[in-house]
Formats: C-alpha cells, sequence, structure tokens
C-alpha cells in the first residue's frame, strides 16, 4: 500500500466530527497530494440538517414541510393564529439565586491537569474561573431574550393584554435592558479572563481573579433588578387566561356593577369576585359553561362607562380589546334600577355605541335585578327622555328581546341559559363555518 494511500485510509477512519474541527491537521502525505490536484471530499456528517421555524401557540418549533425558504418568506409566515405564548414562557429565575450560583459553580472550578508551572496553573485556574463565571451569568439571560416571544409574534389578543396590563413599551424594554446587561457581563467577563491568562506570576493571576469576580459581581448587582422586573413580566402573563379560539366564548359586557359577575357564577365555572362597588372585575376572568355534553368558555369583562375611547381606563380597554380581538358572542347585562351607580340613560347611550361598533358579533340583551324594578319603579322614569322614543322605551322595558333576570330570585334564569346554550351553538356554527369551508377546498382536486 502506497503512504497516499495509506493516508487516506487514516483519514477515513477519522470520526466525522474530527473532520469539521478547524483545529484537525490532515497528514502531510495527503496535503502533498491535494496541493498538487483537488478533488471533492465527500464528509458523513452525524444528523446534521437545516429546518425552519414557525410560531405555534407563542412557541417556536420545526417546521418539516418547510425547507430551505428565505428569511422573509419565513417572517411572513410566521403569523399567528392561536393563543397560549404566556403559558410557554421560561421560568425565571430570581437575580440573587443566578448571582449566588454562578459563583458557586465557578469557584469549584480547578487547573487543568498536567500543569507543573505553579504561574501556569493559576494562571489556568484565574481564566477558567472568570469566563465560567461570565457564562453562568450570561446564559440564563440570553436564553430568556431568546424564549420570551417578540410582541409581533403574538396573536392581537396578547399583544392588548401586554400593552393593557404591563403599560406599553414596558416589555420591550425590560427585555432590552436584560440584553444589555448580558453583552455588559460578557465584555468585561472576556476581558477579565485574557488579562488573567496572561499574568506574569502567581500572584498576579491571584489578585487579577479576584478583581475580575468583585468587578463581574458589581456589574450584575448594579443592574440585576430587570431581572426581577422579566420575573414579575412572567408572572403577570402566565397568570393570564387562556382563550380557546376554536371554542365558543360568551362574552359578558355593560356597565361597572350591573350585576355581570353574579351571572357569570350563574351560569358557568367560573367563581369571579362579587361586591358593590365600580370596576369589581380588575381583569379578564375566564369560567366554562358545559350544555349536554359541550363545552364552553365565558368570560367576565370590567364594566364600560359613558365616554369617549381616549377617556378609558386600561380596564375597559380590555374589555374592548376582547370584543376587537376575539371571535365571542355577546351576552350585555342591563341594570335599570339604577343602584349601579350608572345611570339607565347612561347605559343606554354606552350600548347604543357599543352594539353598532361590534354589530358583526352574535348578541343578547339582558336586563339584571329585575326584581328591584317592582320594588323602586320611580327610578325607571327617573332620567327619562320625552324627546327620544327610544331612550323612554328602554327605561321601561330595556333593549328589545331583552330577558329579564334576576339572580336572588332565580326569575328567567332557566330561560337565559336556554338562550346562551342556543347563542353558543350558534357561535360554534360560525366559528367552524369558515374552516370547514377551507377543509372542503383543500380536498377538492385541482
Amino acid at each position: 500500500m502506497s503512504r497516499a494511500s495509506s493516508s487516506l485510509f487514516q483519514l477515513w477512519q477519522i470520526p466525522s466530527d474530527k473532520l469539521l474541527c478547524k483545529s484537525f491537521k490532515f497528514p502531510r502525505d495527503l496535503k502533498q497530494i491535494a496541493s498538487t490536484r483537488r478533488y471533492p471530499i465527500i464528509c458523513f456528517c452525524k444528523e446534521m440538517q437545516t429546518a425552519t421555524y414557525e410560531v405555534v401557540k407563542g412557541s417556536y418549533i420545526p417546521d418539516p414541510k418547510v425547507k430551505g425558504e428565505s428569511k422573509a418568506e419565513g417572517n411572513a409566515s410566521a403569523k399567528v393564529e392561536s393563543i397560549g405564548a404566556f403559558q410557554q414562557l421560561p421560568m425565571v429565575m430570581p437575580s440573587i439565586d443566578i448571582l449566588y450560583s454562578a459563583l458557586r459553580k465557578a469557584k469549584k472550578l480547578s487547573p487543568t491537569k498536567g500543569i507543573t508551572n505553579i504561574a501556569k496553573r493559576e494562571r489556568n485556574k484565574g481564566a477558567k474561573q472568570l469566563d465560567a463565571f461570565m457564562k453562568e451569568l450570561a446564559v440564563p439571560l440570553r436564553s430568556y431574550i431568546e424564549n420570551f416571544p417578540k410582541k409581533k409574534h403574538l396573536h392581537p389578543y396578547e399583544r392588548s393584554l401586554i400593552e393593557l396590563t404591563l403599560g406599553d413599551g414596558n416589555y420591550e424594554e425590560v427585555l432590552g435592558k436584560v440584553d444589555y446587561l448580558r453583552k455588559k457581563v460578557v465584555s468585561v467577563g472576556k476581558e477579565r479572563a485574557s488579562l488573567c491568562a496572561k499574568s506574569s506570576s502567581k500572584r498576579e493571576a491571584e489578585e487579577r481573579l479576584t478583581e475580575g469576580l468583585k468587578r463581574l459581581e458589581e456589574i450584575f448587582n448594579c443592574e440585576r433588578g430587570v431581572v426581577d422586573d422579566l420575573l414579575n413580566i412572567a408572572k403577570t402573563l402566565r397568570a393570564m387566561p387562556v382563550v380557546d379560539l376554536e371554542k365558543p366564548t360568551l362574552c359578558l359586557v355593560g356597565a361597572p356593577n350591573v350585576g355581570k359577575s353574579s351571572l357569570v357564577r350563574v351560569l358557568s365555572t367560573g367563581k369571579p369576585e362579587i361586591c358593590n362597588y365600580p370596576f369589581t372585575t380588575r381583569g379578564i376572568l375566564m369560567g366554562h359553561i358545559a350544555f349536554d355534553y359541550q363545552h364552553f368558555q365565558v368570560t367576565d369583562t370590567p364594566g364600560l362607562l359613558k365616554r369617549r375611547d381616549e377617556d378609558r381606563n386600561n380596564l375597559e380597554k380590555l374589555t374592548l380589546a376582547v370584543l376587537t380581538n376575539l371571535p365571542t358572542a355577546v351576552l350585555y347585562v342591563h341594570d335599570l334600577s339604577g343602584v349601579c351607580g350608572t345611570s339607565p340613560s347612561d347605559q343606554f347611550t354606552t350600548y347604543k355605541e357599543i352594539r353598532e361598533r361590534f354589530s358583526n358579533h352574535l348578541w343578547l340583551d339582558v336586563v339584571s335585578k329585575c326584581d328591584l324594578l317592582h320594588e323602586s319603579p320611580a327610578l325607571i322614569t327617573e332620567d327619562s327622555d320625552a324627546d327620544n322614543p327610544d331612550m323612554a322605551r328602554y327605561l321601561k322595558l330595556g333593549p328589545n328581546g331583552a330577558i329579564k333576570v334576576s339572580v336572588r330570585s332565580g326569575t328567567g334564569l332557566d330561560e337565559l341559559r336556554k338562550k346562551v346554550h342556543e347563542l353558543l351553538i350558534c357561535q360554534l356554527s360560525k366559528i367552524s363555518g369558515p374552516k370547514a369551508a377551507e377543509q372542503e377546498s383543500l380536498q377538492l382536486p385541482s
């Protein structure tokens, strides 16, 4: 066997991962062959493949069907059609735990075996500990930045929740500060590890190690509050209710304290707080309804007051976000007794505005606390308007076709359950209609 053939045989026996390493040195005879004439080389790589990714329920998973698409095409296909990104958020460690864990792991490292020179051994130990400390601080921060979804990739409903719950821009600002802290830790850590590796004596290496650890700790301590801010953001978002877009949802809407939460408790498994003051509902509350083994969703929303959109608070904007971004059926609750704190005439004005704005939603009107109407009929006509017949009729009877109910006496609740069931069945047909048509079109021969 020739020397060249022997070298090729040696190359064949080398593992594939070694072939891909830059530090591998080819046999001298093989270099001589390659210098005279170039041949294509086949490398056998272990499971090397490329894959594109798509966003599914707010998390990133490989898409085996699509390969080699351009970046622009990948961004175009990243449109999210489902909800659930908040439940996929990574667990964020408290900043103090990250720091102490990094220090403990770094100080456990010992110099590489086989180094006999004392100065070299101390340089090696110091550089390894500084590099490890830097990585133990930076790697968790990098994983948070990578695994917290970009707001533009979220469903519009979840984007609204972020803006209204955390404040506009706060989510991106905190993630940006976490990334800045990561970059600063990496930069200083690499610089200090390099200095330690160039020490001329054991004592100098020890001093540079101590200074480097202290400097990295100071930097992290100074900025670590942003990690705790991110921890609080994750807790807040993870507690947000998840809405199944394929399941019909009943959304209760109305002025504050008109009895929406009481009806949610009657109709569903949801147990919202019930108090006699405005804005009892301080977020989106979810429950479930079961009719004949069919399961539906019901959500209680903060009350709406008579005012312009620009004057509304974030609680009211949450209600509008649900109606705007989710395919819900509306159960609008009216209180004509006047005890809720919002006059019937103001309720009528708000109702007309919301009904016109969301006319594409399935709708059911309910007049709550009907037992109080018999006890205090004077309240009904207190703010009547003779020049507006629609207003006058509303103050006496409520909207056309409204169901009169009383949670306290049980009046109208059976009728309400029946109507809600019918409404949700219609909503189910409305949701599944476009999807069924799409599936049918996909099955048609081209």
